[in-house]
């Protein structure tokens, strides 16, 4: 992760410490619901990954101004990642304040906004030195593709090619981006995972839950069929054995009754013989 010192603030002008540098410009958030929510959830998702990291600031639609005791001079990136400066809340971005520009800067292009984002910003960005500039077209109708992403070499900016799936990577955030089912997934290449938001991540948690717990009912009910099959097993041989010794029972009667009568018959004999 690159680092910055003093030597490197964007040089500003002296400049009255009263001077007001409002924080909102008037502007909608997003020209649409579309970007809106497609905006909202890069940003949720963004701050999610970077939860972890108190040296990551990450936030969108903030009125960034870059020339000390200017307030005419000011931009809001969409969505803009800084390493370095810590989460506190911000009501806007001075970059004389915070010793550096952001490393990263998206804008969700408009049919009333590409072709500042491609000319006019592009070059404001590179000259403040932010590393990379992402661009995304919700309606893919404007930009030349509905995704696009520079890297700054040597003060200007190159295009960062596609992967195989369509995906570009911004080294700066280690992050890939890709159009997707949701508008714009982020995808992260160290642990093969797509990025959620808190509440996806919430939801597909609970979905793995009911899921455990329907295998563990399931293994329950085999269990409980197992034991049943083993009880009727049981009571199969239990009949099984009375049965046999019924059985015994009888031929034991059978034999002793066909012992008593060969005893009689036996008697009868030696009778007959005695007589002669």
């Amino acid at each position: 992760m690159a680092t910055y010192t003093k030597a490197e603030q964007i040089a500003s002008v002296p400049t009255d410490r009263a001077i007001f540098y409002p924080d909102a410009d008037g502007k909608p958030m997003a020209v649409s619901d579309l970007h809106r929510r497609i905006l909202t959830r890069t940003l949720q998702t963004l701050d999610a990954h970077f939860e972890q990291q108190p040296e990551v600031y990450v936030s969108g639609d903030i009125l960034m101004y870059y020339v000390e005791g200017n307030p005419r001079k000011s931009v809001s990136p969409d969505v803009l990642v800084a390493f370095g400066l810590g989460k506190k809340d911000r009501q806007t971005y001075l970059v004389w304040v915070e010793g550096k520009s952001p490393d990263f800067a998206m804008e969700f292009s408009s049919k009333s906004t590409y072709n500042k984002d491609l000319t006019d910003k592009m070059e404001l960005y590179a000259s403040l030195g932010i590393q990379d500039y992402f661009l995304y077209d919700a309606e893919g109708l404007y930009l030349p593709s509905a995704l696009m992403g520079f890297s700054l070499v040597n003060g200007v900016y190159v295009p960062v090619s596609g992967d195989r799936d369509g995906g570009l990577h911004s080294a700066v955030l280690g992050l890939d981006f890709h159009v997707g089912d949701v508008g714009l997934g982020l995808y992260d290449p160290v642990v093969g995972a797509w990025l959620q938001t808190p509440a996806e991540s919430a939801s597909a948690r609970a979905e793995q839950e009911a899921k455990r717990a329907d295998t563990a009912e399931a293994h329950a009910e085999q269990e409980a069929e197992r034991a049943d099959t083993a009880e009727a097993h049981a009571e199969q041989e239990t009949e099984r054995a009375d049965t046999a010794e019924v059985r015994a029972e009888q031929e034991a009667a059978r034999a002793e009754a066909a012992e008593a009568e060969a005893a009689q018959l036996r008697k009868q004999l030696e009778r007959l013989q005695t007589r002669q």
